[in-house]
Formats: structure tokens, C-alpha cells, sequence
């Protein structure tokens, strides 16, 4: 299948997730969505598990290189920092995937894929990867940390920053924003909260 209607099939996936809870979401409704066969569907994902795991991988994914575009969006590094955590914030605001990825905390309305791996017999190496394991939100701070250490003390940055320090200090951003999620600031959003504690905390 070409990668375009995989996504037309998650994109299909993602909009009846909208629109009722997963358990109801019928595979042959998403099929018709995409407007593929449901033969195509299962040939691409093996079955619903497979489709929620490509479901969650890809908003996964989608988070992640998000905030690869907020860390590259400033020079100064704490106004990446703070672009990153305003990133966070919004995304899961907006996506109820990223937020459960980011919480931990699956509502009944979602799908809930194993964080292990499952075995794959899947021909298609898109779905090999999201058979793989799927993010903790431990992971996920981790991989938002250890990317903005790699941009902030990267070739061409100006200073040799303490990279220990450097990376105490991207974490605190990264737990900083996801306390945003869960009871978001009254004034001022992220971003400003961000560099009100980074002025306390200097970055390396």
C-alpha cells in the first residue's frame, strides 16, 4: 500500500476516535472512511490492535518532530526551551493521544495499546515499527530532553555548556510543561512560566 493511504486510513482511525469511543469504532467504517476495502485495511494493520498501535506511534511521531520544529525556532535557549514546553502544552491540548501518551492516564474512550512490543508478522515495515515499542511518558521525556541537550549544545552553538547541567535543566522544562497539562497556568502560559523558572536556573 502507498504510505498516502496508510495515513488517509489513520487520519480515517483518528476522526471516528473523535467522534465515539474506540471500542465502538468499526474497522469496516474506517475502511469506508479511507475509502479502501476492508481487506486492504487488515492487509495494512493485521487487525484494530495493529491499527491503535499505528494510531499511537504516529501521533507519537508527530509530537516528537514538533518539538524538534519549537526547539529550532529562537537563538536565544531559553526561548527554545520555552517554545518546546509551549509545544507540549498545546499538543496536548489539542490531541487526546498525545495526551495520554504524555499522562499515562488512558480514558475508556481510547485505545490502550500494550507499551511492549507485540509480535509482528506484518510485511509492512511501518507497522514492524509500531508493533515495537510504543512511548512511556518516561520515554517521552526522556527523547524531549536528550533532543534539546543534542540543539542547544550542538555544533555551531556558541559555549561549551556542562552537559550534566544542560541536562538537569531540559528535563525540569520538559516536567515543567507536562505540569501544564495537567493544571495549566491561570495567566501568562507556558512559555512565560518557562522563562520565569529558566531565569532562576540559569542554562549552561
Amino acid at each position: 500500500m502507498m504510505p498516502a493511504a496508510r495515513e488517509s486510513l489513520l487520519d480515517a482511525a483518528y476522526a471516528a476516535l473523535a467522534r465515539r469511543p474506540w471500542s465502538a469504532v468499526r474497522m469496516v467504517d474506517v475502511a469506508a472512511a479511507a475509502g479502501v476495502s476492508r481487506q486492504t485495511l487488515y492487509n495494512e494493520f493485521g487487525g484494530k490492535e495493529g491499527l491503535a498501535r499505528a494510531l499511537v506511534r504516529r501521533e507519537a511521531d508527530g509530537y516528537l518532530a514538533g518539538v524538534d520544529r519549537a526547539l529550532t525556532v529562537h537563538d536565544d535557549p531559553r526561548d527554545r526551551l520555552a517554545a518546546a514546553a509551549e509545544w507540549t502544552a498545546a499538543a496536548a491540548r489539542r490531541n487526546v493521544l498525545v495526551r495520554a501518551l504524555l499522562t499515562g492516564c488512558w480514558s475508556e474512550r481510547l485505545p490502550s495499546p500494550a507499551l511492549s512490543p507485540v509480535r509482528s508478522g506484518s510485511a509492512v515495515p511501518a507497522q514492524r515499527r509500531a508493533d515495537g515499542p510504543l512511548p512511556s511518558p518516561g520515554d517521552l521525556v526522556a527523547l524531549v530532553r536528550d533532543r534539546a541537550v543534542a540543539v542547544l549544545n550542538g555544533p555551531g552553538v556558541p559555549g561549551t555548556a556542562d552537559t550534566a547541567e544542560l541536562a538537569r535543566v531540559c528535563e525540569l522544562v520538559v516536567r515543567l510543561a507536562l505540569s501544564c497539562i495537567a493544571a495549566p497556568p491561570a495567566e501568562g502560559g507556558v512559555a512565560d512560566l518557562v522563562r520565569s523558572a529558566l531565569r532562576r536556573q540559569p542554562v549552561p
